[in-house]
């Protein structure tokens, strides 16, 4: 299938590890002009490396902290000059810590906030500009499965997430008259740094090896096993091309089924 993604400009967030630089990778694939940012320059060089390795494509790099409104506005702004506009926007950012409702306090709360939910207003809001100037575009929102089934232990994402949904939802009607459509992409359990940080936690808290909780988990997944960034990013890639054309405010979960709501 040709996903119409040759030559447009696409911006991915937090993209030097994990979900990001996966989903990076597929838009370079399918022959996009990608611009990928962190916050760290040396992990943008080795996510751009890793990119031209599996690719052969030279991905543009800018640093960017989404907390940040000067530098989300100068990293979105670079990159629709260098490609003379933009046409895809896929929002991410690290997971805010765990931990229960007792456990966080006002900056806890704080953080996650301008983390999770107001660094993606920021990015959409500096995208639409050079969307609509291009008479449409695709935004396309990393979430977790947390915003159809709250994961314990994980409050701050669990809230946050669903702002974000709710945002994808809200902003769907006001877009479409503008043929930009936005949809969310929810990871379940994919085999990141992220995930690993998370059973390392939890066998540390309740006495056993990671590799136990690693089972454990994986007994939880019709499927048996954790995903593969591959896997998602290949997703990523067809709900913010050209070739998704009536899908909108939409959320698909990449879980191998755990989830089990309606």
């Amino acid at each position: 299938m040709d996903l119409g993604l040759k030559g447009k400009s696409v911006f991915v967030a937090a993209a030097s590890k994990g979900l990001g630089r996966a989903s990076a990778l597929e838009f370079a694939r399918e022959g996009a002009n990608v611009t990928i940012s962190s916050r760290s320059e040396k992990s943008l060089a080795e996510a751009k490396a890793y990119i031209a390795e599996h690719t052969g494509v030279e991905v543009f790099t800018v640093t960017m902290d989404v907390g940040k409104e000067d530098e989300v506005r100068d990293a979105i702004a670079k990159s629709a000059e260098k490609f003379g506009g933009l046409d895809v926007l896929v929002c991410n950012a690290g997971g805010p810590k765990g931990g229960h409702f007792a456990d966080m306090s006002d900056e806890d709360w704080q953080h996650a906030y301008e983390l999770n939910l107001l660094g993606t207003i920021r990015l959409i809001r500096e995208a639409l500009p050079y969307m609509r100037q291009a008479l449409g575009g695709r935004i396309v929102n990393l979430t977790s499965t947390s915003i159809k089934q709250p994961i314990d232990g994980l409050i701050l994402s669990n809230v946050f997430r669903a702002g974000v949904y709710a945002l994808t939802k809200s902003l769907a009607t006001e877009l479409a008259p503008d043929h930009i459509l936005i949809n969310t992409v929810a990871p379940g359990r994919i085999e990141t740094d992220r995930i690993l940080e998370l059973d390392a936690a939890q066998a540390e808290k309740s006495g056993r090896t990671e590799e136990e909780v690693r089972k454990e988990n994986e007994r939880a997944i019709p499927l048996g096993r954790l995903g593969q960034p591959d896997e998602f990013g290949k997703i990523v890639a067809f709900y913010g091309s050209f070739a998704n054309t009536y899908i909108t405010g939409q959320a698909l979960l990449v879980d191998g089924g755990a989830v089990k709501s309606l």
